[in-house]
């Protein structure tokens, strides 16, 4: 079973969503230790690109995984990467926002599958 992320107690958003994040570390590690390591230093080198902001990423990190179909099971992102996005204020009805928008661009049916993967993330945390 997917372990689903917890609401973040803070809202201040981090500088680097990977980087200061040691909570998402950890749990990379756990996946397995030289991936998390791995991910780490790759995924945390693209965050720290200085010209769009975290939180914009954090959007767009939703919206591949909505493409892909990434969303509930084991090795799937989005639980992680809804947490990464409430962490940089992202909010829920913006994340419904962008899920509306993406029925046009990636279909009705993926969009569908991830307002019903974001409920059951967001109703457990």
């Amino acid at each position: 079973m997917t372990q689903l992320p917890k609401m973040p107690t803070s809202t201040m958003p981090y500088k680097n969503a990977v980087l200061d994040d040691l909570e998402l570390q950890q749990a990379l590690k756990k996946i397995n230790p030289k991936f998390g390591d791995f991910v780490t230093r790759v995924a945390g080198e693209a965050w720290g690109l200085p010209l769009i902001d975290q939180k914009t990423k954090a959007l767009i990190i939703i919206a591949v995984d909505v493409v892909n179909q990434n969303l509930l099971g084991p090795g799937t992102p989005f639980a992680a990467h809804v947490d990464m996005a409430i962490k940089q204020g992202v909010t829920r009805a913006e994340i419904e926002e962008l899920l509306l928008f993406l029925c046009v661009y990636a279909g009705f049916n993926k969009a569908a599958a991830s307002f019903g993967a974001l409920n059951e993330i967001l109703v457990q945390s």
